[in-house]
């Protein structure tokens, strides 16, 4: 098994890292990231309106970029580098023209935003969302939804293709297939462009793509054909097989080879989601909950089909056989906002810094820019302590996590986040507690949906940035879901599992379960709940769900 090289490569909301991994141990030879450059300057978005849009050109770009470097970095014989899988956010679907083009590359769609990737966090899909519900419910027939929670989430393939179709009559018109992130990316680099016998990813197409077996694959014609026209006539252009992803989609192109200083012989696995891939690289295994906690949430749990007995879980966000570790149920849920809701904070703090002293005449160029480091380095962890020192017995204010909707449990993106019991006494630390604890908080309404449903938890694992930086949110996590929390040492846990799938497709591990515990991240901290804080928690959490009973019958009204 020596000499035996896999890479891993995980595409995130705002760049892509690739990792060159050693598969016989799991260490990591070389890594790279990559911003997004066109994404970096806010092009083809409007937060507003809560469009949120990609090019192409931003990805493709990142994975020349990622991966020719850790080749050239770990200064590995390309023989030796057996295989590829990519991990992307989801559901994070592209339009392609007939040929196989993303359709933003082809003339005349190069700046139209509806040609582009639709990130998962863009919730211009509500009212096709909402009709998808309407229709799964009243339309005579298979209840398409039941195995994704029994809601379908405008963050989702269907809802997302619908809206742009019914927006764009030169999209409706040219696209004519669409691929979630995942898919495209592996398409992209691999010899076979047959897009009918492609492999695309079991774990993108039934989490978000209400694809399931019992019902031979896509929702019906008749079903999609309510939806929109163009979604019945997609779906003969889509696929009926799904894959996981210790499958061999293709071998790396000729072409591809040649940029990345790689061999044809390098196979190229199906692709997967970053949170799913995360979890095979936190070494997940049975009644463990693995959290991957970055701007958003996604929560990940395993199980056995017969522990489920056909049991469907509801408001999460799919249950999918496969989807983590062949041989088990994937269930899958999350929150629209983790990080995302303290850096809004962030961002609304920094307003006057960023409008009155950045554009003073007072300052040199060379003392802004020094204060801008500073500032960067600083406000979260000064932020953290002082919000930490603050008792619990103190007045705090209750915040709700829904600043861009509501994933699970129930997914709602018509939600809108609120604070409440501002006082005089109130600063900035203060408001910063409360939204930690609502982020918090809104964690552990995840698991006692599972719970509730008969899904045991017995351990969590949390892994991603936020985990790894701020012992503050995980302590308080521990505290709130009062259960031990331990932290994958990985700062690359995604990529890592990404790698792992790309070793057992290689042929070099007989299965998932096996690499992960081979190749796997090793945990670097543990957090134990504080039995006080616990009980104080308890209490605070009820201010939680009562503002959130608020909002929901206010917005409602």
């Amino acid at each position: 098994m020596k000499n035996n090289y896999v890479i891993g490569l995980d595409y995130g909301s705002d760049s892509v890292r690739a990792v060159l991994i050693d598969s016989e141990n799991g260490k990591e030879v070389a890594s790279e990231v990559h911003w997004y450059q066109r994404w970096k300057k806010g092009m083809y978005c409007d937060p507003s309106s809560n469009r949120f849009r990609q090019h192409p050109l931003d990805h493709i770009e990142g994975l020349e970029r990622t991966i020719s470097v850790v080749v050239s970095k770990g200064k590995i014989e390309p023989s030796a580098i057996k295989a590829i899988c990519i991990d992307t956010t989801g559901s994070s679907p592209v339009p392609i023209a007939k040929d196989g083009t993303p359709l933003a590359m082809v003339d005349g769609f190069e700046d139209n935003p509806n040609a582009m990737m639709v990130l998962w966090k863009d919730h211009t899909a509500i009212t096709e969302a909402e009709k998808i519900n309407e229709l799964a419910a009243t339309w005579g027939g298979v209840d398409y939804t039941k195995f994704v929670g029994g809601i379908y989430s405008s963050e989702w393939f269907w809802a997302k293709i619908a809206h742009v179709v019914e927006e764009d009559k030169a999209v409706l018109k040219e696209a004519y297939t669409w691929m979630e992130h995942c898919d495209l990316m592996t398409y992209l680099i691999i010899d076979n462009k047959d897009l009918k016998t492609f492999k695309r990813s079991r774990c993108a197409a039934g989490h978000k793509a209400m694809w399931h077996e019992s019902w031979g694959g896509l929702p019906s014609k008749e079903f999609l054909g309510l939806l929109h026209p163009y979604a019945a006539e997609l779906r003969d252009r889509l696929y009926d097989e799904t894959y996981t992803s210790d499958e061999v989609a293709g071998n790396l192109s000729q072409e591809w080879a040649q940029k990345l200083g790689l061999t044809t012989d390098t196979v190229v696995a199906v692709g997967t989601f970053d949170a799913h891939s995360g979890a095979v690289g936190a070494r997940i295994d049975e009644n463990a909950l693995v959290r991957v906690m970055g701007t958003s949430t996604c929560d990940i749990i395993v199980a056995k089909e017969t522990e489920l007995d056909g049991k469907t879980i509801k408001g999460i966000c799919g249950q999918v056989d496969g989807s983590v570790i062949p041989g088990f149920v994937g269930l899958e849920a999350g929150q629209s906002a983790f990080g995302d809701l303290l850096a809004w904070f962030k961002d609304v703090l920094s307003w006057p810094v960023d409008n009155l002293v950045m554009t003073s005449d007072i300052l040199s160029d060379q003392q802004k820019e020094d204060l801008r480091k500073q500032i960067e380095s600083d406000f979260i962890l000064r932020l953290s302590d002082a919000a930490e020192s603050i008792p619990l017995s103190e007045s705090i204010p209750t915040a709700l996590d829904w600043i861009n909707g509501r994933r699970t449990p129930d997914a709602d993106q018509n939600l809108k986040s609120a604070i409440a019991s501002l006082s005089l006494g109130s600063k900035a630390p203060h408001i910063f507690k409360a939204l930690i604890n609502a982020i918090c908080f809104g964690s552990k309404k995840i698991a006692e949906r599972f719970q509730e449903e008969g899904v045991k938890i017995e351990s969590v694992v949390g892994i991603g940035g936020v985990a790894r930086k701020s012992p503050f949110i995980m302590q308080t996590l521990a505290n709130v879901m009062n259960m031990p929390i331990k932290v994958a040492e990985s700062d690359q846990a995604p990529a890592l599992g990404a790698a792992i799938y790309a070793a057992v497709a290689a042929g070099i591990y007989p299965n998932v379960s096996e690499a992960s515990k081979k190749m796997g991240s090793n945990y670097e901290a543990e957090y134990q709940p504080q039995p006080e804080a616990v009980k104080e928690y308890e209490k605070l959490i009820a201010s939680y769900e009562s503002l959130g009973q608020f909002m929901e019958s206010t917005l409602k009204k």
